[in-house]
């Protein structure tokens, strides 16, 4: 008998379309042999689960269901593809942890911690993983520039604490451009972040668990047209992603080393996707991504093609792994 599969996407954050990409590639891609599966629209105003013809029906919040015509349709599993809130951050997660539903994520908890950028780069510090130098600000926090600058330099990056995909990201060159881009920032978030800046190339690595084994994915370089690998540079064809990145054996190991060190001091378990800078041969941990994109031209699947798996491969691998 097939299983019910939940493919839930969309969210509460502004990723929602890229989110919807990734699920509807998912549902694509799915062995439909083997799988019942559903697209699920995760909204502000509703959730409903899609028919193959987009037709909506209404989930019962109380066990996830949904009735399809007289047929009352419970899910095995849950495919995650929400970017951002609800998904990324856990929240949702933790709803399935409640009524005992299976998930392709990590755990409510690591979900959680991993989307906050602050909190992730404490705890990797601890297991002397390499981090910017960075400077912490919420919405009641004076904003002392001068501060700020003396900690972190110039230029530096401005970023929304808990948000992906380059949403409220910006470059500050000079005193002028700070308090405008901080300003952007909290209209993402109330929370933003302010990271030096680190002169070198910028390379992802997916690290996933697949076939009950971690496995590191081939490592992606990418060079941006832009000032930085911004909206975009990541979504409107402006950077490059080399796949593999040519680098020397020795950088190679030590981006593989710490990513899995990364992986590990995270506790994380399913998808990730890590980023960091290569300064003088050294790798810097920027940030991780546990929901990355799913679409045929995002940098995790480009990575898992050159790996040698297809993408029914790797989407089938998640939800075996949740339900086991």
């Amino acid at each position: 008998m097939k299983q019910n599969i939940a493919i839930i996407m969309g969210g509460y954050s502004a990723e929602v379309d890229i989110s919807i990409k990734s699920g509807n590639v998912v549902y694509t891609h799915l062995d439909k042999e083997k799988y019942s599966p559903f697209r699920v629209l995760i909204l502000h105003n509703k959730w409903v689960a899609l028919d193959a013809n987009g037709k909506e029906y209404q989930i019962d919040k109380n066990d996830f269901s949904f009735l399809l015509g007289t047929q009352k349709i419970v899910f095995d599993c849950v495919f995650n593809a929400i970017h951002g809130n609800p998904g990324e951050n856990g929240a949702i997660l933790a709803y399935f942890k409640l009524i005992g539903l299976k998930h392709t994520s990590a755990s409510p908890y690591q979900m959680a911690l991993t989307f906050n950028k602050r909190d992730t780069l404490s705890v990797v510090k601890e297991y002397g993983i390499k981090t910017a130098t960075s400077y912490y600000l919420n919405k009641r926090s004076q904003i002392d520039l001068d501060a700020i600058i003396a900690k972190v330099g110039l230029p530096c990056f401005v970023k929304p604490n808990n948000a992906g995909s380059s949403f409220g990201i910006s470059k500050a060159h000079n005193l002028a451009e700070m308090l405008p881009a901080i300003q952007k920032a909290f209209k993402e978030d109330s929370e933003i972040l302010i990271e030096s800046f680190l002169e070198g190339r910028e390379v992802s690595v997916g690290v996933i668990q697949y076939q009950q084994a971690l496995k590191v994915l081939p490592i992606t370089e990418i060079v941006t047209e832009n000032d930085f690998f911004d909206y975009e540079a990541k979504y409107q064809g402006k950077s490059t992603e080399i796949t593999p990145a040519i680098l020397s054996s020795a950088i190679q190991e030590k981006v593989v080393f710490t990513a899995k060190k990364v992986y590990h001091s995270l506790n994380l378990s399913g998808f990730s996707r890590a980023e960091f800078i290569l300064v003088k041969g050294e790798p810097y941990f920027l940030e991780i991504n546990t929901v990355p994109g799913l679409t045929e031209e995002s940098i995790l699947p480009q990575q898992a093609a050159c790996a040698g798996i297809s993408l029914k491969q790797l989407f089938d691998n998640a939800i075996q792994s949740a339900l086991n």
